[in-house]
């Protein structure tokens, strides 16, 4: 598979901390990868790192093999989609003309027709009018994810894309990006839940104190050794016929 996305070494400080120490992270085309962690763990840190959006102390990133310094903001834009984890929107600006700002390359009537259609996608056909300060947070969530769609990039990236959504809504979201892989981007997302995460991510990296401390397929990076080393938790993945689910606890409950 062709890499869209390598970062080697990366290093970010916020402060006087090591937010990322020396981390590394690829996606493939085609491929479906779950960057998960503890709070803290420096999983956005990496992401933002990566893509150009915060300053790294050392490390390198490349965008479908051309290196992150040498791209301008432009062609970042063309290359890579990115779906922050601030869901907050200062103006009420309907979902269609916020949809359609993932599109800034095609002539607005292509834009907006693009938006329609991943508005349909998420759910929110009808919705095209409606201003988002007065849609809920659910349903915002939604506008932004399919904004990140019609990037139409390469690469996605979302960074907890399934927070705060619904059951049926946090399934349709990976549903869609794991559609997005199958046709040919890669796709990084970080997660909380690890049962979302073992049943549709191809490749799981956890980070713990800003270092990788697993990558691998779920059933490798969700081992009960990496469950207790990391997140404090004793138990592994079950299979059903629904899917890997997580059947964790805390120690001694």
């Amino acid at each position: 598979m062709t890499a869209a996305w390598t970062i080697e070494n990366l290093v970010v400080r916020q402060g006087d901390r090591l937010a990322v120490n020396g981390a590394s992270l690829s996606a493939a085309a085609g491929e479906l990868v779950g960057v998960l962690g503890p709070n803290g763990s420096g999983k956005t840190t990496l992401l933002r790192g990566g893509l150009g959006l915060l300053k790294a102390e050392a490390g390198t990133a490349r965008l479908a093999g051309h290196a992150l310094q040498g791209l301008s903001e432009a062609a970042r834009a063309r290359l890579a989609g990115y779906l922050p984890q601030e869901r907050r929107i200062g103006w009420n600006l309907g979902s269609l003309e916020i949809a359609a700002l993932g599109a800034p390359d095609l002539p607005p009537a292509r834009a907006r027709a693009v938006a329609a259609d991943m508005l349909e996608r998420v759910g929110l056909a009808g919705f095209e009018a409606r201003g988002v300060l007065e849609m809920s947070g659910g349903e915002r969530a939604r506008v932004l994810l399919a904004r990140l769609l019609a990037t139409r990039a390469p690469l996605l990236v979302a960074d907890e894309p399934a927070a705060g959504l619904d059951p049926d809504a946090q399934l349709l979201t990976l549903d869609l990006l794991r559609g997005e892989a199958a046709r040919g981007a890669a796709v990084v997302v970080t997660l909380h839940d690890l049962t979302l995460a073992a049943r549709f991510c191809d490749r799981l990296v956890v980070m713990s104190h800003g270092r990788i401390a697993a990558d691998g397929p779920p059933a490798t990076a969700l081992a009960s050794a990496v469950l207790s080393a990391v997140f404090g938790l004793e138990g592994g993945l079950v299979d059903t016929p629904s899917g890997p689910v997580a059947a964790v606890r805390r120690p001694g409950r």
